[in-house]
């Protein structure tokens, strides 16, 4: 993956710009030494490394401002950082960039119930928004894979959504109103603890803008009310075009689940290694989970088995008890961590319309085979958020070069069945030179003109989203 050369001049007052952020953050907030900046050399995209010129931990937005004035005013990079779970690349740093934590800012600033609202401080994960509510009956709807661990910043980042997507949406439909530090150093506030704000959409802008326009400190999050009750439903299929179907019957019949989630055979044998939770050994597993009181949920999971009878399956099992859907569940929650005790892999999010699930299966499993690599399907099908994860040996010489090209085909798969190059993961370095295959000229000459009035020296997360040979002119100008 090709990054652009480190500013030397940057690189030669390394010192100095140490020792400057130093006067204005606490000295234990400043790491400068090879072996703590190590810890920063790559997020989640491990096949990429490059330690930073240096990371700061700022632990609060009037740190996080005196930052940004600093390194703006020496022409210094910077790379947000929220907890380094990105599978895309978006926290990779260069070597002359200073990578900006978020981790210390985990605080709780309100919590509203009149008005379902809760304001936090952005390093503060996803799961534990939910745990700040849930005891008085509330929860925040977005469930990443990595919700243990993400953080809210890189939540908003690259507009991460979840298994329960498909019913209550992604970060966008979550996100009220954030407070944002400028490349300067200027603090604006964008919407707040309402359904909408006049004006601009700014809010739109930010939710999704990977780091490009500004450093999120605060988010208000709607939060909602815990349902009565849930219940998944176990069903498994001997083969992936068949589980396709299925999916795109049920959207296709008006009923709406909270998840649809699929898992075929590479994922389902890793994952039951891995979790023991009961899975048949099929080619292709669904889990469907509905919502809501008992009557609606028996209404809604009667339709859903009666689709789901027509197509023969392996297995079509109900929850009967709350152990067995976190067990259920429990294997989902698993499966990238269960795939990678088998070997290093690279997994994408396209996304694609719901009924070509079946005709992109079939071409994946095709495209395996003309790779010489296995591939792994895990992923939110209600809302065709595929996850494919590619599986190669990073000491073997050429594997991962292979591995690069067949994601870069199965993406371009996606765009052109009327899907696009991400669902949920972003564009970091990733996918940033394909973002040709899905905008023309004009389309990337728009989103970049955005940047020029956020960040017009382009030092927030250099070399991401905007392919190279139309970026760095801008950046160099």
């Amino acid at each position: 993956m090709e990054m652009p050369a480190p500013d030397a001049s940057v690189l030669s007052r390394k010192d100095y710009i140490v020792s400057r952020l130093r006067a204005v953050l606490p000295n234990d907030a400043v790491m400068a030494d090879i072996a703590e900046t190590r810890a920063y050399e790559c997020d989640a995209l491990t096949a990429y490394k490059c330690p930073p010129l240096c990371a700061v931990l700022p632990a609060n937005t009037e740190e996080v401002s005196a930052v940004l004035s600093l390194c703006h005013e020496l022409g210094v990079p910077v790379v947000p950082r929220g907890s380094g779970t990105s599978l895309a690349g978006g926290a990779l740093p260069t070597a002359d960039s200073v990578i900006l934590g978020v981790a210390k800012m985990n605080q709780v600033i309100e919590t509203n119930y009149d008005d379902r609202y809760i304001t936090v401080q952005t390093g503060r994960t996803n799961l534990s928004v939910t745990g700040a509510v849930e005891a008085d009956g509330f929860f925040y709807a977005p469930d990443p894979s990595s919700q243990l661990a993400c953080a809210i910043a890189g939540n908003i980042a690259m507009n991460s959504g979840g298994a329960h997507c498909l019913k209550y949406g992604v970060t966008t439909n979550n996100l009220m109103g954030v407070k944002m530090v400028m490349m300067d150093g200027t603090v604006v506030d964008i919407g707040g603890a309402h359904l909408d704000a006049g004006g601009l959409d700014l809010l739109g802008l930010i939710c999704g803008s990977e780091g490009q326009l500004g450093v999120v400190t605060e988010a208000t999050l709607r939060i909602l009310h815990k349902p009565e009750g849930a219940r998944p439903v176990l069903m498994g299929y001997d083969s992936s075009e068949v589980a396709g179907q299925v999916v795109t019957d049920i959207i296709k019949a008006g009923v709406l689940p909270v998840a649809i989630e699929f898992m075929d055979r590479p994922c389902i044998e890793a994952t039951e290694n891995f979790a023991k939770a009961g899975y048949p050994m099929c080619e292709a597993l669904l889990i469907v989970e509905v919502e809501g009181s008992e009557a609606e949920i028996d209404h809604q999971l009667d339709l859903i088995m009666k689709i789901a009878a027509k197509h023969n399956p392996v297995e079509l099992r109900q929850a009967q008890d709350s152990d067995e859907a976190g067990r259920i569940w429990l294997g989902r929650k698993s499966a990238f961590g269960a795939m990678g005790q088998i070997n290093d892999y690279m997994c994408l999010d396209g996304t694609i319309p719901v009924s070509s699930l079946p005709f992109v299966l079939k071409r994946i499993g095709e495209m395996s085979a003309e790779f010489g690599l296995k591939v792994g399907n895990v992923f939110h099908a209600g809302d065709g958020n595929m996850h494919p994860l590619i599986l190669f040996d990073a000491n073997k010489p050429g594997d991962l070069e292979r591995c690069e090209a067949f994601g870069a085909e199965i993406l371009k798969l996606c765009v052109e069945v009327g899907g696009c190059l991400t669902g949920e993961h972003g564009v970091g370095i990733e996918k940033r030179d394909l973002m040709h295959v899905q905008y023309d000229p004009a389309d990337l000459e728009a989103q970049m003109a955005i940047k020029d009035v956020f960040d017009p020296k382009w030092l927030l997360n250099a070399a991401k989203v905007f392919p190279l040979d139309t970026s760095q002119p801008r950046r160099v100008a």
